[in-house]
């Protein structure tokens, strides 16, 4: 019992940290430089795996089917990524780099690729609403492989055939089969495995987002070499990543009834990205510099999704002292 409320703790410090833990990862990565390799690869998948499963163990089977017979807030969701944002980085690319096409390019790749696997990752650290994620992440797994060829042949007017069926089988590995994993354990349990995910489950899902970080970081460092140029580009790219991020929170806005946990869902489904799908899109099928804006974006995904709590956190604590001083004023009033 005494283990287990230590993990306990470690684990809820480790929440209020998140923003350090990314930070560290990010500039620990950038300098450790791991070379590429299969078994590198076949790491992140199973990282990506086991923390899909600790996040399951917090909600039922029950309640993803209730969300997915009535998908209509992942649907909101998923307009929203395929269609306002690709909007936001082609306005944005003509406004900055309306001479440079390939950035215009990268920029609009990086915003129409599907949702990040790890949207469900933060979702369940900042108690978002996880069935509302998964079922997102799960409905653009499946219309994905239709929209990307319909959509780069409309705006780049270039026909590209990509191997969807691996990027099928990845997401299936990582998301698929350990969401249901996981939350048919968490039935079975009678929801006693949710006690894990809050413990040792919860510590060990961090340290494993730590080191996927990490990796990503240093397989993306090695494309970035400084210029002015660059820090142009990052300046947009840091504006795109958070636009994404807005708009899922003005998004939530618009859902009848939203409380904390949907806009929560909303905000990390529409704002994250799977980079790693954007920069095998962008090396296969274009010229290299259509990769660095989306190698970029890698750069701000992960930081701005830990300082989202903490925005929350602030205005909480506004809201309340604001609260505070307003009662102490119509006491005084009505003392007087």
């Amino acid at each position: 019992m005494i283990v287990k409320l230590e993990f306990a703790a470690v684990n809820e410090w480790l929440g209020k940290k998140m923003f350090l833990l990314v930070l560290v990862a990010l500039v620990m990565g950038c300098l450790l430089r791991v070379p590429d390799s299969p078994l590198v690869r076949v790491l992140l998948v199973a990282l990506f795996a086991y923390m899909t499963f600790v996040t399951s163990l917090g909600t039922g089977f029950k309640s993803f089917i209730q969300v997915l017979g009535r998908p209509w807030v992942p649907l909101w969701a998923l307009i929203l990524i395929h269609l306002v944002t690709p909007l936001i980085a082609y306005s944005l690319g003509n406004l900055f780099f309306a001479n440079m096409p390939e950035t215009k390019l990268g920029l609009l790749i990086g915003a129409a690729i599907p949702v990040g696997v790890t949207s469900v990752i933060w979702t369940a650290l900042t108690q978002g609403n996880i069935p509302i994620c998964l079922v997102a992440v799960t409905l653009d797994t499946l219309i994905v492989p239709v929209l990307l060829p319909l959509y780069y042949k409309l705006i780049v007017d270039q026909s590209i055939i990509i191997n969807y069926a691996s990027l099928l089988i990845q997401l299936i590995l990582m998301v698929t089969i350990p969401s249901i994993a996981g939350m048919l354990f968490y039935d079975w349990t009678g929801g006693k495995a949710a006690g894990f995910s809050r413990g040792i489950g919860g510590v060990s899902s961090k340290v494993a987002l730590f080191i996927v970080i990490l990796l990503n970081a240093s397989l993306v460092a090695p494309n970035v070499s400084w210029s002015v140029e660059i820090v142009q580009m990052m300046a947009v790219v840091l504006l795109m990543v958070a636009a994404g991020y807005v708009l899922g929170y003005v998004g939530s806005l618009c859902i009848p009834n939203s409380s904390r946990d949907i806009m929560l869902a909303m905000i990390y489904s529409v704002g994250m990205r799977n980079i790693s799908c954007g920069l095998v899109i962008a090396i296969t099928y274009f010229p290299p510099a259509v990769a660095i804006p989306i190698t970029l974006c890698m750069l701000f995904q992960q930081p701005i999704a830990a300082v989202i709590p903490n925005l929350f956190k602030y205005f909480d604590e506004r809201k309340l002292r604001f609260e505070e001083r307003r009662q102490r004023h119509q006491r005084t009033i009505y003392n007087s």
